[in-house]
């Protein structure tokens, strides 16, 4: 990743880790993995190996739930913080990124089997004048499976830029027009592009419907009726409240070394539905489990979910695939032949997945302290943990 600190910059931020230190650590594994809970039936040696060796230059800690009827493992490895190398909080709060998309688009498909919502109306008719002209009618449905024709509001900017401004309240409103001012990409229902905007603009659905803040909406039907007490969303405060682990993104110099940065306080405002929850793994397996039993969105509508447009996943003919997205969930098959439903979230510092196969018989969710968690590539921690419960 680009971007580069001055040796000032540096020696003043290695002072004081929670004021965002830039850190060079050498790395030492904090000790083996801290097992709360486990039953037989999973691959136990390899669940413990995915986490082994925490911190890392990969990941510096390891948050894991493993269950369904192959058996049940809890475990958290590596440590709260470079500076004192202290271990893990296990129970820790982090940023789940666009795991958040599941809970916005649990709260679409609950106003849609409410009558207040319908799928295949366009959105124009619920937030009238949000599109320009150019815009054929986009259906609600496609913002949901990501094939409505808008664009993302921008590319990602240079790390230094990001870093500096990390602090600053965008409004997600400014995102949406931002977007919207591009045109369309593509006709509705034509390509899946994945991106934040079409679950932005749901957020923003969801409050005209309601005439509530999608957050307090959110803790309304989702996550007081499933306990889901250390879940919230921050809005413009930097903070994440309560016990959590710090985390660090990776930064490469001009000589070939990595700095690690601490990338805790970050203001999250602008991701709004599709990214700003923070949560616990505790908190997103009860999601998870809730959800696929028909217990947060009524077995017709949850169905909406599991269902993936047969359409290209590309704008380019000669690197399109086909679409894996369904509302708000990704479709996996492993080499085995199994069946996966997850969302994965990548904020700074901190890699999330939710994960099961439709029954239940097994399920995954983990929070990484990911050094590089916006990569392009699947961290080697989740994907050793991924491999464990689900096969390769």
């Amino acid at each position: 990743m680009p971007g580069t600190r001055t040796a000032a910059v540096a020696t003043a931020l290695v002072a004081a880790l929670c004021a965002g230190p830039l850190v060079v650590p050498s790395f030492a594994a904090s000790g083996t993995a801290k097992v709360t809970a486990e039953r037989d039936g999973l691959d136990r040696p390899a669940l413990r190996a995915a986490v082994a060796g925490l911190p890392h230059a990969d990941a510096t800690a390891a948050l894991v739930r493993v269950g369904g009827e192959h058996g049940v493992w809890r475990a958290g490895a590596g440590v709260r913080d470079l500076a004192t190398g202290r271990d893990a909080i296990r129970d820790g709060r982090f940023r789940a990124g666009s795991t958040t998309k599941v809970v916005t688009s649990a709260l679409v498909l609950q106003l849609a089997a409410e009558g207040r919502v319908d799928l295949d109306a366009p959105v124009q008719d619920y937030l009238p004048g949000l599109l320009t002209p150019e815009f054929k009618p986009v259906a609600v449905r496609q913002l949901l499976n990501c094939t409505s024709g808008i664009r993302s509001a921008w590319a990602e900017s240079p790390w230094d830029e990001l870093y500096a401004g990390r602090l600053d309240t965008v409004d997600h409103r400014k995102v949406v027009a931002a977007a919207v001012a591009q045109g369309p990409a593509h006709d509705p229902g034509e390509v899946q592009l994945y991106s934040n905007i079409h679950y932005t603009i749901l957020g923003m659905l969801i409050e005209k419907v309601t005439g509530r803040a999608y957050a307090r909406e959110a803790q309304r039907r989702i996550f007081r009726p499933l306990g889901m007490d250390d879940t919230y969303f921050p809005g413009a405060d930097p903070r994440i409240r309560g016990p959590h682990n710090r985390g660090y993104q990776k930064v490469r110099q001009p000589d070939g070394t990595a700095e690690y940065v601490d990338v805790t306080r970050w203001n999250q405002y602008d991701r709004f539905a599709a990214g700003d929850m923070i949560s616990t793994t505790a908190d997103l397996e009860r999601l998870l489990t809730a959800l696929f039993k028909g217990k947060v969105v009524p077995r017709p509508q949850l169905e909406e979910m599991f269902t993936v447009p047969d359409v290209p996943n590309s704008l380019d003919p000669a690197r399109a695939g086909r679409a894996s997205m369904g509302a708000g969930l990704q479709r996996y098959v492993t080499q085995g032949g199994t069946e996966v439903w997850l969302k994965t979230g990548g904020r700074y510092g901190y890699h999330t997945l939710v994960a099961g196969t439709k029954d239940l018989s097994r399920t995954l969710v983990y929070s990484i302290g990911s050094t590089d968690a916006k990569g392009e590539g699947m961290n080697r921690v989740g994907e050793g943990l991924a491999v464990a419960v689900f096969g390769r």
